[in-house]
Order: structure tokens, then C-alpha cells, then sequence
């Protein structure tokens, strides 16, 4: 036999489209041939493979090789279609059984020595493959990945020798378990976290709501603390939402099997690029907001980021996700993500500290928090002080409330949300919103006040709602109290105006 066919995946966004490798052997002066659009990683394969074969003791064929990739349109990259190009070549040279490959799809990058090396995404195809009914044959690593999805048979294996003593029916592949998901390791307590009690307080409604969050203060006054323990106020991922934040992270190689269903905490660096922060490139790969997913995205230095930057936020923070439009290649990732801010004050940082330090004028003052947008400083439901401790309360050696009692009355607000609505308050679409979010006379009195005096858009008015609605959940009350409206009103005001 000169042909051989068989399966692996590619990947196209968040999609893991089947891709049929096609090995054909002709006679002719011996040559290696790679087609179906194969990016630089693909074809340097023909190196790879041909150095694995025979380091794995079987004979490389000394004819004319040609490698088809379908669909021709669609790119392949990666080191992916390394296993089931060196399979297919034997196959097509009767190395292996041919018969063996159906049923089966094939990923793996291949060393020199024949081991095989983990590859990316091995998650999103576990999920595209269990329709097919194939059982999906990847290097360990991954395969320990994949397992976790529960979606498809998998098999892991070490090397392309093992592989094909397999297929030869000589011996069997191992099955992996999937990790358990406690041994992933713990977030921070917030009992570490001394005094502070108002951004404690909103923390707990950020995280019973899914609230954006922005917190200013001086430095040292603990707002990157504050923001490291939100993930652990935060109840573990259902099956679905943990599936969609771990395909994401599988595409960029950075899922870990032990962390299934812990919610990602991402901070990326302030000279992050917009590409970086919200996704792109060639082929479209997900960004910092993507890889927060179900999670928390923590911008620290908030104002230090580039406005254009700040500005790409302002479609993912509506939309939960982001479209990435390219002149080749579109793709969509999901961008269900948490917004946690910190910065300073003015330019100097001490603004409004005891100690007297800031000189800063006004007029940069405003310059300073001018980086800020007001569109994007819209889309913040909550702001709020950290202000500087004192001695004394430093000098303290209680501890606070710890992450795990402040959790229990998190997952007891959100069980409320999923029974009356199916979403956290933060996600309320419009529809819903004018059906859940109906104050008491009182305090929709309140909030047509504020409204005026405040300059609320109808953005703000709608988000004031959703908070207020949160610190309901968390009161266990039924409807919108003005004691609800008149604290989620609290955490809505502006900067204090610089004297």
C-alpha cells in the first residue's frame, strides 16, 4: 500500500476542526513533500519525523513523500501533526497496519529520539472529538489534560514506538485519570488582610455579583492584596463554565490539570499591548482577557496602561466576548471575565495621605485620572477608597474574616441569582434586567434623586441596580430595599474633586 489516511485536529480560534492527513509514496528521486497550507512549525515536521523514524528503529522510505493536510484552506501550525505524519508514512509503507488507524485520531509533536512532547490545545480537541466516537491517541502530558474533559476516549502514550506497538496490537496505551481538582494550589486568605473594612465589604459584593471593580489608594495601602484574595471568595466552576475556561487555556498552553474548575486569576503587566490584553496575532490566539475567563482579570497601575489599551476593554466588559477580525482568519473567544483595577490617587501616589507628601497641583491631578475614559470609567460598578492604615491597626494581631466563611455567604447569593435568573446580576441582559431588578418605591425615589445629582447615564443607572440587587442576595431579601439602593449608591461616587 502507497496511501494512508488518517485523523488529527487543527485549530481555529476556539474550534478543533478535523483535519485528514493524507500520506502517499511514489516512485521517483526520494523527496518530502508538505501541502494544505502548513505554516514554518509544520514543515519543519519533515525533519522531526523523518529523524524519529528511524531513531525508533524502523526504516525511513527512500522515496518520492507527499503529505496532504484538508482542508487546503484552513492553516495548520504547530507541532501537532508530527505523530500522525510519521504514522501515516508507515502505514503507507507497510510498516503498521493501515486498517489500525480508523478509528483513531492522532496529535503529537515528535523529538529527534521518537518521544513525544505535549502539545497545545489538546483540551478544545478532546471537546470537538466526541461527537466522532474516535479514540483520540496523545502524548501523556496532554493526554492527562484531555482527560479532564470527559468528552472522548483517550489514550496517552510516550513515544511513536509504543504508539505503533499498539497498532500492532502488541501492547496496550495507558488510560489517563483526570487530576483531582482540590490538589491545585490555595489562593490567599483574606484573613491576612488587616482593617480595610469598606473594601473588604465590597470585594464580598464584587464577588457575589460578578462586579467590575476599581479600587484607588496610596501606595502600600493594600489594594493588590485585596484583589489577589477575590478568587478565593469565589465558589467553584459548574461543569460548563469550568469546560469553556480550560479550552481557552489549553490554546495557550497553560492549563493545569490539578486547577480544573478554580477560577483563573490573571495581572498582566502594565505595558501590555492591546493585542496581548485582548487577543490577535496570525492565527487569531486568545489574550489576557480570554485566559480570565470565569475568572478574575486584575489590572494593576491602571492608569499606567496605554489608553488604547484600556479602551479595547470597552466591547469585551458588554459582550462577554471578543471578535478578532483579520484579513484571513476571524475568530471569536469567550471573555467572561471579572474587571479588578487599582491606582493611585495622583501622580505621585500620596494624595489625601496623612503624612502630607503630595504636591502635586490639580491641574495634574486631572491630567492623571483623565487616562482614564469616562466610558470606561462608566462600565466600573464599584469604586471605592483604600485608604492608608494607621500604626495601631497594623500593630494588630487578630486576623479577620477568613476567605472561607466570607465564600459560604458568596455561594449562598449566587445559588439565589441561578435560581431566579440563570446569571450572576452583573451579566443581567436588558429583558431581564426590567424583570428582576424592580426597586421598592422608596428606593427607586432614591435612585431618580441620585440620578440628577449624580449625572448617572442610563449605563450607571442599570449597574447601580444590579449592585443593589447583589447586596439584596446577600441580605437573602426578595426585592430592592432603599437601604440596598442607598449603599450600592455609595460605592457609585466619583473621585473627590482635587483641592
Amino acid at each position: 500500500m502507497t496511501l494512508a489516511s488518517l485523523w488529527c485536529r487543527g485549530l481555529d480560534g476556539l474550534q478543533a476542526p478535523r483535519v485528514r492527513v493524507e500520506v502517499h509514496l511514489a516512485a521517483g528521486l526520494p523527496g518530502f513533500t508538505l501541502v494544505g497550507l502548513p505554516d514554518t512549525e509544520v514543515k519543519e515536521a519533515r525533519d522531526r519525523v523523518r529523524a524519529a523514524i528511524i531513531n525508533s528503529g524502523f526504516e525511513f522510505p527512500q522515496r518520492r513523500i507527499t503529505v496532504n493536510l484538508a482542508p487546503a484552506d484552513l492553516p495548520k501550525e504547530s507541532g501537532r501533526f508530527d505523530l500522525p505524519i510519521a504514522l501515516g508514512i508507515l502505514a503507507a509503507s507497510g510498516q503498521i497496519p493501515a486498517r489500525r488507524l480508523e478509528n483513531h485520531e492522532f496529535a503529537g509533536e515528535l523529538s529527534l529520539s521518537g518521544a513525544l512532547q505535549p502539545v497545545r490545545g489538546a483540551f478544545a480537541m478532546i471537546l470537538a472529538a466526541g461527537d466522532t466516537g474516535c479514540t483520540f491517541i496523545l502524548p501523556q502530558a496532554s493526554a492527562s489534560e484531555a482527560a479532564q474533559a470527559a468528552a472522548a476516549p483517550v489514550l496517552g502514550a510516550t513515544s511513536l514506538l509504543e504508539v505503533c506497538a499498539y497498532l500492532r496490537g502488541e501492547t496496550g496505551l495507558a488510560t489517563p485519570e483526570a487530576a483531582p481538582a482540590e490538589a491545585g494550589p490555595e489562593h490567599p486568605d483574606l484573613a491576612d488582610v488587616k482593617g480595610q473594612a469598606q473594601a473588604r465589604r465590597v470585594l464580598e459584593i464584587a464577588a457575589a455579583g460578578g462586579h467590575s471593580l476599581l479600587l484607588y489608594g496610596p501606595p502600600g495601602s493594600g489594594k493588590s492584596m485585596l484583589a489577589s484574595r477575590l478568587p478565593g471568595l469565589l465558589p467553584p466552576l459548574e461543569d460548563a463554565a469550568a469546560r469553556e475556561s480550560a479550552a481557552v487555556l489549553s490554546l495557550a498552553g497553560c492549563f493545569d490539570p490539578s486547577r480544573f474548575r478554580q477560577r483563573p486569576y490573571r495581572a498582566p503587566h502594565a505595558t501590555a499591548s492591546a493585542v496581548a490584553l485582548v487577543g490577535g496575532g496570525s492565527p487569531p490566539r486568545p489574550g489576557e482577557i480570554s485566559l480570565a475567563t470565569q475568572g478574575v482579570l486584575f489590572l494593576d497601575e491602571f492608569t499606567e496602561f496605554d489608553r488604547k489599551v484600556l479602551e479595547s476593554l470597552r466591547d469585551p466588559l458588554e459582550r462577554g466576548e471578543i471578535h478578532i477580525a483579520r484579513a484571513a482568519r476571524h475568530a471569536t473567544f469567550p471573555a467572561r471575565f471579572q474587571l479588578v483595577a487599582a491606582m493611585n490617587p495622583c501622580p505621585c501616589g500620596w494624595q489625601g495621605h496623612p503624612n502630607g507628601r503630595c504636591r502635586c497641583t490639580p491641574d495634574q491631578i486631572r491630567r492623571y485620572r483623565s487616562k482614564i475614559s469616562g466610558p470606561i470609567l462608566d462600565r466600573m460598578d464599584l469604586i471605592v477608597e483604600v485608604p492608608a492604615l494607621p500604626p495601631e491597626t497594623l500593630a494588630q494581631t487578630g486576623t479577620g474574616e477568613a476567605s472561607a466563611t466570607v465564600r459560604q455567604r458568596v455561594a449562598a447569593a449566587l445559588s439565589r441569582q441561578q435560581q431566579r435568573q440563570g446569571v450572576a446580576n452583573a451579566r443581567l441582559g436588558p429583558a431581564q434586567a426590567d424583570t428582576h431588578l424592580r426597586p421598592e418605591a422608596d428606593a427607586l425615589a432614591l435612585l431618580q434623586q441620585a440620578a440628577v445629582r449624580l449625572d448617572l447615564s442610563a449605563r450607571s443607572w442599570h449597574r447601580v441596580l444590579k449592585v443593589a440587587r447583589t447586596i439584596a442576595d446577600l441580605a437573602d431579601s426578595p426585592s430592592i430595599r432603599k437601604i440596598h439602593l442607598a449603599e450600592a449608591l455609595q460605592y457609585r461616587r466619583p473621585f473627590s474633586e482635587p483641592a
